[in-house]
């Protein structure tokens, strides 16, 4: 049972503030020696979220974009010469053919891949080849088989699978918690992620093209965010899926999913219930409950000022506090641990092997959705 001399001294502020300090960084970046970044896919996630992340981030710059010609990518590059940085005034653009010809290979020292995700694999393959370390985007591919094409294709080059919930300092402090045994054995999680697709990019976005985004819109794209928190802060893998899903709107009809709702079994018999949507108010929670606690983060997710995190245990006596943290550009921080396992020469957390299982529980999920029974990972 959890104690009230373990509660005693505890400091979820002081905590945060641990957190917020970035607990995983071991070495210092220098700004003369920077990570140079070539971006592959120039959409407006790469142009609104990274190229500003790693322009906030000493040591790292951006030096190269890669486009479907090159005249867009140098277009962003005048364009948003304000987003670069002051250490990548010298940044050029190019196309995909040239990118696969290693045009401009000399100019960069990583590569950031955020085209739609079934184009992730030509990238990657090409930056392995180039012996350049790679973040690709979540999730890994479209399918479990191109996914394992990229574990297999990255066997002898760093690369890291984009999930940015890894450094967000309220998750890192739900795991802190859950690893200090304030919560007991984990039991059960809940989470829901959704957001309105057709207002960010319209009907005719990738997200919404089988082709393109993978077997579904809403389970891929946002669904991911609590499998694989989860994941990450009690540390277990699913097993199986169960899943139901409808598509109603027009612009959803090449999806199965609109709306889903779905279970996640992971190891050791714990239940993930999980509700997402690409046509919904943007909304993000997260909840573990364990045999002694629980912890719950609302919003979740998304980059939000409103953040706070509930822990609830104890057993004779309960206690119970909340804290707020910070808004925090969770890109900013993925793209800083990036660079620090680099420099440090330690493995990523996510690497690529992650971002396959996840591949296989998103199929699962569809699976069990189109068969209407559970599905065995």
């Amino acid at each position: 049972m959890v104690t009230e001399r373990r509660l005693v001294g505890m400091d979820l502020t002081e905590l945060r503030s641990r957190f917020s300090e970035r607990d995983w960084q071991q070495t210092e970046p220098d700004p003369e020696d920077p990570l140079r970044f070539a971006m592959v896919g120039l959409g407006w996630w790469t142009i609104e979220e990274m190229i500003p992340a790693v322009a906030a981030e000493p040591g790292i710059s951006t030096t190269v974009l890669v486009s479907s010609t090159a005249e867009k990518a140098e277009r962003v590059v005048d364009e948003h010469e304000h987003r670069l940085g002051d250490d990548a005034t010298d940044a050029r653009g190019i196309d995909y053919d040239a990118f696969h010809d290693g045009a401009a290979a000399e100019h960069y020292d990583a590569v950031y891949v955020c085209t739609p995700n079934a184009l992730h694999l030509p990238y990657v393959e090409t930056a392995a080849d180039l012996d350049k370390a790679i973040l690709c985007e979540k999730p890994l591919e479209a399918s479990t088989e191109r996914a394992a094409a990229i574990v297999e294709a990255t066997a002898d080059v760093p690369i890291m699978t984009g999930y940015r919930m890894h450094t967000e300092p309220a998750i890192r402090v739900a795991k802190t918690l859950f690893e200090d045994g304030l919560l007991g054995e984990p039991v059960a999680v809940q989470g829901h992620m959704t957001q309105n697709v057709l207002d960010i990019a319209g009907p005719d976005s990738w997200r919404l093209d089988p082709d393109l985004a993978g077997p579904g819109a809403s389970v891929t794209d946002v669904g991911i965010y609590p499998i694989n928190t989860a994941r990450f802060v009690i540390d277990r893998d699913p097993v199986a899926a169960h899943a139901s899903m409808t598509s109603e709107h027009p612009a959803f009809a090449d999806v199965p999913d609109e709306a889903a709702s779905f279970l996640i079994e992971y190891e050791g018999g714990v239940t993930g219930a999980y509700t997402a949507s690409q046509h919904a108010q943007l909304s993000g929670s997260f909840r573990i409950v364990g045999t002694e606690g629980e912890v719950r983060l609302e919003p979740a997710f998304f980059n939000d000022e409103r953040s706070e995190l509930h822990l609830r245990t104890g057993g004779s006596t309960i206690f119970e506090t909340s804290v707020a943290f910070p808004s925090v550009d969770q890109m900013e921080a993925e793209v800083a641990y990036f660079a620090d396992c680099l420099r440090d020469g330690r493995p990523f957390e996510p690497d690529a092997e992650h971002g396959l299982v996840d591949m296989q529980a998103i199929e699962a999920v569809y699976e069990a959705a189109e068969r209407g029974e559970r599905v065995e990972l």
